[in-house]
């Protein structure tokens, strides 16, 4: 099911639309397709439409500074920090997501919590022979952060069972409210499905990837392989967020 809930989307994304566009034009022997099909392609692999769909996500959630942000009986990190892990390394292999761990361990270094949580973040597909949250827990405690400060919980495998899970911590501990660390686009939808979940959280968004203060320029119309991943993560996120929002 997890990996049929990955596919299905890129029907629905730029890739495959533009996919159908180019059977349907020669299937059908049809110019209009095919142009349908090259726009489509530049629009969505140009940084002016990227930055504007993954800025419209973030502005959600802007960033604020660590200082001013309140105390809570822990911090909850979520996954996706960490990259396949290399073949006779000892070294962590991170992501570009890696600000939500340095962020997460500042937030406890500064007394904003008494408790660190990583999720136990564990796919099918990866050859991992523990989660994610136990990798994490071993450099959180490299960086500082006492053992006894640090939970990892049971496996997961997307945000809604991350939600769940910190949630049953929360009851068993006795929380009353958690700092939840994430990439500034996926804190819309984290943020729906925690407090769904009944965790009463308060949004730190890290990660950020554009800059509202940024005028357009000429370089903004080139297109970029990096600008069609932020568009297509961006509908990614809009559809999840749909679905969650109306569909469960």
């Amino acid at each position: 099911m997890l990996i049929f809930n990955k596919i299905l989307p890129l029907v629905f994304l730029p890739f495959g639309v533009v996919c159908g566009l180019v059977l349907f034009a020669l299937w059908r022997k049809k110019w209009w397709p095919g142009l349908l099909a090259l726009a489509l392609l530049y629009g969505c692999s140009i940084p002016l439409v990227a930055n504007r769909l993954i800025g419209w996500l973030e502005t959600r959630y802007p960033e604020i500074p660590l200082a001013t942000v309140e105390p809570a009986d822990a911090v909850v990190v979520l996954g996706g920090i960490l990259s396949p892990k290399r073949t006779g390394s000892d070294q962590a292999n991170w992501a570009e997501s890696v600000e939500r761990f340095d962020s997460g361990v500042a937030l406890v270094l500064a007394g904003k919590a008494g408790r660190l949580v990583f999720t136990g973040a564990k796919m099918p597909w990866e050859d991992r022979l523990t989660t994610e949250g136990e990798e994490l827990r071993r450099e959180a405690i490299a960086r500082g952060v006492p053992p006894e400060k640090i939970l990892v919980t049971r496996e997961i495998d997307n945000t809604a069972t991350e939600a769940q899970a910190v949630a049953d911590l929360m009851k068993a501990d006795g929380w009353k409210r958690v700092i939840l660390v994430t990439t500034g686009w996926h804190m819309p939808r984290s943020v729906l499905l925690f407090r769904r979940a009944g965790v009463d959280c308060i949004p730190f968004p890290v990660d950020f990837r554009t800059d509202p203060t940024r005028g357009v320029s000429l370089i903004d119309f080139v297109p970029k392989a990096e600008a069609w991943l932020l568009t297509e993560t961006a509908i990614r996120e809009g559809y999840g967020y749909v679905f969650y929002r109306f569909l469960r």
